[in-house]
């Protein structure tokens, strides 16, 4: 596991858009296609507005990217707390990219369905048993200690034979689908963003505390043979 860390979200979204482009450069040297798992949330907003300036998008082959969720609130993709609808306002929209190489966690059909559905697409890529799953998945961490839609106090945080599911978060009043944690533990390149005082308990608690993934659900990423980097303000 690596740390950086950053004055301001500015220096970390140059950070993290730097690695990726060295990155995609990288993997794609070795196979035709890179795998690319987005996030949700106000910093990953800022890195993904940056990949998609003048200065980032000239830099990738954007025609060989393929993009995933981690995870996504039931609401409508007109609804501003889509995560899909922000990723696409801001980054995708900008880019080069078929829709053929989009892969949406959908919301206009039953939640249990489109969790099934978005697994059937994952395994249709990686198969039933793989060794190695995306290529670089970006997480966020709430102020609670969740990353994905695994919260704490909820059995989905030690869900390991789906690899994506839906279920009913309280506290909000909707449905989340989410990626679990095995698929995601099987990434090549796990970068967790974490901005915010709001953060820092639980951040120190992820990082250095005992283990308590019912309290703080992030402890259950740990990559298989992936490298996990937290890029933190």
């Amino acid at each position: 596991m690596e740390q950086k860390r950053f004055e301001n979200t500015d220096q970390l979204a140059k950070a993290v858009a730097d690695e990726i482009v060295t990155l995609i450069a990288d993997t794609l040297q070795k196979q035709d296609r890179f795998t690319f798992v987005l996030s949700g949330g106000s910093t990953p907003k800022k890195l993904y507005e940056l990949l998609a300036s003048d200065d980032y998008k000239q830099k990738v082959n954007w025609q060989a990217v393929h993009f995933f969720w981690g995870d996504e609130r039931f609401v409508p993709f007109t609804d501003e707390r889509n995560n899909a609808k922000m990723s696409f306002d801001t980054l995708l929209d900008k880019l080069p990219v078929a829709h053929s190489q989009i892969h949406v966690m959908r919301t206009d059909m039953p939640a249990d369905e489109s969790s099934i559905q978005y697994e059937e697409i994952l395994r249709d890529y990686f198969g039933d048993n793989p060794t190695h799953t995306f290529d670089l998945v970006l997480l966020g961490m709430g102020g609670d200690g969740h990353t994905l839609s695994l919260f704490p106090g909820y059995s989905i945080v030690h869900e390991t034979n789906k690899w994506v599911d839906s279920f009913f978060l309280t506290e909000q009043n909707m449905y989340r689908i989410t990626l679990t944690r095995d698929v995601v533990n099987k990434s090549s390149n796990i970068f967790f963003l974490v901005a915010g005082t709001d953060k820092k308990a639980a951040l120190q608690q992820v990082l250095e505390g005992e283990p308590n993934p019912d309290k703080y659900p992030s402890q259950v990423i740990k990559p298989v043979n992936g490298r996990l980097v937290w890029f933190i303000v």
